[in-house]
C-alpha cells in the first residue's frame, strides 16, 4: 500500500472545501443577517446569523458531509457578532473580514520584498526535499511565485479597499453583497494564477535535477 494517493484519488480543492454546499455555507449565515438586521434589527440579525450557523453544522453532519466549513463560519460569525454588538452599528459584522483583508495584503507584500513570497514557502512545505533546497535560488521559480502572492495581495487588497469604503459608508447590505463576490470567485483567480505558478516550478525543477543528475553521472 502506498503512503500517496493516485492523482485521480486525491481529494481536489473544492472537494477539501466540502464542494458546492460548503462554498454556500459560508454565504447563508451573512445572507440571513444582513435580511434579518433590515426587519428586525441588531440584536435578531445576530441570533439567526448564529442560529444558522449552528443550524448548518447539524444538517451537514445529519447528512454526513465534512463540517469544516460549517465550523469555520460559527467561529467567524461569533467573532463579528461580539464585534457588531461592541460597537453598536449591523456594520461591525464585516469589521473582522475587512481588518483579516488588511492583515494579509500587508504579509503577503511583505513577503515578496523580502523574497519569501508566501505561495512559495506554502509550496516548499508541501513538495520534496530535494525542492525545497533550490525552488527560491531560481529566478524563474521565484518571480512565478512572486506573480502568484501579488495575486492574492490584489485580492486581499480590493477586498480591504472596496469593504472598507462600505463600511464607512454605512452600507450593510452592499457589504454583504461585497463580501460575497469579492469571496470565492477573486480566489479562484488568485488559484489559477498559484496553479501556473506551480506548474512553472515543477518544471524548471525537474529540468535542473536532470542536468545535475547528469553531471553528476559523468
Amino acid at each position: 500500500m502506498t503512503e500517496t494517493q493516485p492523482a485521480e484519488l486525491q481529494p481536489t480543492l473544492l472537494e477539501r472545501m466540502g464542494g458546492v454546499s460548503g462554498l454556500v455555507v459560508g454565504a447563508v449565515p451573512t445572507i440571513g443577517y444582513v435580511i434579518t438586521n433590515a426587519i428586525a434589527g441588531l440584536d435578531a440579525a445576530v441570533a439567526v446569523a448564529l442560529s444558522v450557523s449552528v443550524g448548518l453544522i447539524v444538517m451537514r453532519k445529519l447528512r454526513k458531509e465534512p463540517i469544516q466549513p460549517a465550523v469555520s463560519g460559527l467561529l467567524g460569525v461569533v467573532v463579528a457578532a461580539l464585534i457588531a454588538f461592541y460597537t453598536g452599528s449591523a456594520e461591525g459584522y464585516f469589521l473582522p473580514g475587512i481588518w483579516m483583508s488588511l492583515v494579509a495584503a500587508m504579509g503577503f507584500t511583505i513577503s515578496i520584498l523580502v523574497r519569501r513570497p508566501v505561495v512559495g514557502m506554502i509550496w516548499n512545505v508541501l513538495t520534496s526535499a530535494g525542492a525545497r533546497k533550490a525552488w527560491h535560488t531560481d529566478k524563474k521559480v521565484l518571480h512565478g511565485f512572486d506573480v502568484a502572492t501579488l495575486a492574492f495581495v490584489a485580492v486581499f487588497a480590493s477586498r480591504y479597499l472596496v469593504q472598507d469604503w462600505l463600511y464607512d459608508a454605512g452600507s450593510t447590505g452592499w457589504l454583504a453583497f461585497a463580501r460575497i463576490a469579492m469571496g470565492y470567485p477573486m480566489l479562484g483567480l488568485a488559484l489559477l494564477v498559484t496553479y501556473w505558478a506551480i506548474r512553472r516550478a515543477r518544471g524548471r525543477l525537474e529540468v535542473a535535477s536532470d542536468e545535475h543528475g547528469e553531471v553528476l553521472a559523468r
